[in-house]
């Protein structure tokens, strides 16, 4: 009742409570095998109690308020599933920022005045705006008396989201979605070494910063090359697409033997330009994300399943919710299985076939670098 009639339900929509069950949430469970991070397929399923649907202790249902960034993706279906599977009574106000963090000042305005049970929110940049830096003093325009998940961060700790991952500390937790930066370059290496490893990304993500640090640092113990490049800006600063392919030029033209696509979230925005780029150049891409290889056309990519992510982020809402776990208390985590998915259409292009012993465990599919839609 606290959010009807609101002004802001004209920017966002309110979803029913009754939502399609989800109950299968397939994903890769990880393995070592001489020494190199490979995957092997293993079912895994949510098994829903007969029994009547939880609620908020006042008899209502629980009221979330979820923020994406660029509508509806797979993250975010995985998350609102959730509650059904678990038997949750949940309405959900759903409000998005059309890839502008600046309207996300809007939504908190309107959670201060009708607060709901938790809020949701998709990305780094859009996390910091919620809930601001750990170790910022001022703490003026942040939501810090509502409990908050993120899902999609790929560098909390680093992005400053939560000074660690076990014990946030804060009003907030969440799902990291990124496998290790390490065994990412070793699956590289795996498909094919390289000497020269390209990366585009957007300088002012905390998060993307943070992995590129940590490829550097893997580079130099394994003696090879990293060539970076980052994204043109506008004059106030924000990253443009604009010169894009021409930086994956400057990568190839540089040496570099693959593109690395990085969990970026202005360069996801353009995946679907990135790799078709380096396709045309015969620059095999890799991707730390599953949309730079279903939606954006990479050739490879070790990652974790976004619905499967939005599934974890929405495990941690009911620990909270249901739970009676204070948010600081909840650890941020990341999935425990992860998916190597093969496009081996762009495989085909290149001329580039995966190894033999690597069809064991991988993912197989073949997406045209024209024909992804985003997830």
């Amino acid at each position: 009742a606290r959010w009807r009639g609101s002004p802001l339900l004209a920017q966002c929509e309110r979803l029913p409570r009754s939502m399609p069950d989800r109950r299968h949430f397939l994903s890769h469970t990880l393995r070592q095998s001489a020494g190199l991070s490979l995957l092997t397929l293993a079912p895994w399923a949510v098994v829903t109690p007969h029994a009547a649907a939880l609620q908020h202790a006042s008899g209502r249902p629980f009221r979330i308020l979820m923020i994406t960034f660029r509508g509806e993706t797979d993250v975010d279906r995985g998350f609102r599933a959730y509650p059904n599977d678990a038997r949750l009574q949940v309405q959900f106000t759903v409000c998005d920022a059309g890839q502008d963090v600046a309207r996300l000042p809007t939504f908190l305005q309107e959670a201060r005045q009708r607060p709901p049970d938790l809020i949701y929110v998709w990305g780094t940049p859009s996390t910091l705006a919620v809930v601001g830096p750990y170790d910022q003093t001022s703490a003026s325009g942040f939501i810090h008396d509502i409990p908050v998940v993120f899902a999609l961060v790929a560098a909390p700790v680093e992005s400053r989201i939560v000074a660690q991952l076990q014990a946030p500390g804060r009003n907030v937790t969440g799902a990291v979605h990124v496998v290790p930066t390490a065994v990412q370059l070793r699956a590289i290496q795996s498909y094919r070494p390289f000497q020269k490893i390209g990366v585009l990304y957007n300088r002012a993500e905390a998060n993307t910063r943070a992995i590129v640090e940590q490829t550097r640092a893997f580079c130099q113990q394994q003696g090879c090359e990293l060539i970076e490049r980052t994204f043109r800006t506008h004059a106030s600063g924000l990253p443009m697409a604009d010169g894009a392919e021409d930086l994956v030029a400057e990568l190839h033209a540089a040496g570099a033997q693959w593109l690395y696509l990085l969990p970026d979230t202005f360069a996801g925005s353009i995946f679907h330009r990135l790799a078709p780029a380096a396709l045309a150049l015969q620059l095999p891409s890799f991707g730390a994300t599953e949309l730079s290889v279903r939606s954006g056309g990479a050739l490879v990519g070790l990652v974790s399943r976004y619905y499967s992510v939005g599934q974890l982020a929405g495990a941690k809402a009911r620990d909270i919710l249901v739970g009676g776990k204070a948010p600081g208390e909840v650890p941020v985590e990341t999935l425990k299985r992860f998916s190597l998915l093969v496009n081996m259409q762009v495989a085909h292009r290149l001329k580039l076939y995966p190894p033999i012993d690597m069809l064991n465990y991988a993912e197989v599919i073949a997406i045209g670098p024209a024909q992804g839609q985003a997830s």
